[in-house]
């Protein structure tokens, strides 16, 4: 089950964020977002978790828990929509 994990501290890792989620069972996968051009990590980011179970565990230890100064928000993530420019075609008009 993938989620989404918001509100992130700047200062967080990837390995701090599989270490965290890993409370809640067994990481697949842990990524933190970050700016193509800066680098700098965007606040949020997501983890797979090995199955539902773990999933829907994650979701009711972490929403809305204080981590790093912050609550986090985490859900079950949707979906990538495809196309990168909200659906419109084309280029200048």
């Amino acid at each position: 089950m993938k989620l989404y994990v918001g509100n992130l501290s700047y200062e967080m890792t990837e390995e701090q964020l599989n270490t965290l989620f890993s409370e809640a069972g067994e990481v697949v996968s842990a990524k933190i977002i970050t700016d193509r051009h800066t680098g700098q990590p965007r606040g949020f980011g997501f983890v797979e978790m090995e199955s539902k179970t773990d999933g829907q565990k994650a979701i009711s230890m972490f929403n809305e828990r204080d981590v790093g100064g912050r609550p986090l928000s985490v859900n079950e993530a949707k979906p990538q929509q495809k196309g990168g420019f909200g659906g419109r075609r084309g280029g200048y008009r």
